[in-house]
């Protein structure tokens, strides 16, 4: 069968407050989020791997806060106004990137705004965050801090579910269980090999079946390019 050409569309990722996926691993981090802004400190921290729902919770807590979404890698450069009216800020990926005193400078100083709130997200835990400046190390070491993720197959099914969702695709259960059980248990695995189903069921316009699913499972075990 000729493959037809597959064009980059995008997908767009829901990131309502209903749209993101409860589950034991994530509940805690949640229902804080849920409570502001009646938290007990005016800062707090979501790690855990990529594609874990860091995120999502943080795009939850922007809408409910008025927040701004901002990279870490971003603070300190030229656009971010750190004298802006804002004051509440989501820092994506503190630990991205290695740090340096522009960008440190920057994030303390809004920790030491006053009134304002911050939610970091990232992948290691707070203690293990680097920072070119001391007074900043402290302060992450005093963050409240969630970890997000501890996998089992309820929450795996679930967020391939949703990655079929997102690309206006779906599967029966059979083939979400397949996929489940064939891959690497991340979410950053599942969402990679989704895309790729998309791209296989595109470009030879059909369904989401277990056939196709074995079918690229078997070619990228072939080619050692599982999840």
């Amino acid at each position: 069968m000729a493959a037809q050409l597959v064009l980059p569309f995008g997908v767009k990722h829901a990131l309502g407050r209903d749209d993101f996926i409860t589950a034991p691993c994530n509940e805690q981090a949640f229902q804080f989020i849920q409570r502001w802004p009646e938290w007990p400190a005016r800062a707090a921290a979501i790690h855990g791997p990529a594609g874990c729902g860091k995120s999502h919770l943080a795009a939850i807590w922007a809408e409910s806060a008025g927040a701004q979404v901002i990279s870490a890698r971003d603070l300190g450069a030229e656009g971010f106004d750190s004298h802006s009216q804002t004051f509440a800020f989501a820092i994506e990926d503190i630990d991205d990137a290695a740090p340096n005193p522009t960008r440190d400078r920057a994030l303390l100083g809004l920790f030491e705004r006053p009134g304002a709130w911050l939610l970091l997200t990232a992948r290691d835990p707070p203690a293990e965050w680097k920072s070119a400046i001391g007074d900043l190390k402290s302060r992450f070491q005093s963050l409240v801090a969630f970890h997000v993720w501890a996998p089992d197959d309820v929450l795996l099914c679930a967020l391939v579910v949703k990655h079929l969702a997102d690309r206006q695709l779906g599967a029966p259960p059979a083939v979400v269980a397949r996929i489940v059980t064939q891959i690497e248990r991340t979410p950053e695995a599942i969402s990679r090999f989704i895309a790729r189903v998309d791209v296989k069921a595109l470009a030879e316009k059909r369904a989401v079946t277990e056939r196709l699913v074995l079918e690229l499972l078997e070619s990228e075990a072939h080619r050692g390019n599982v999840a």
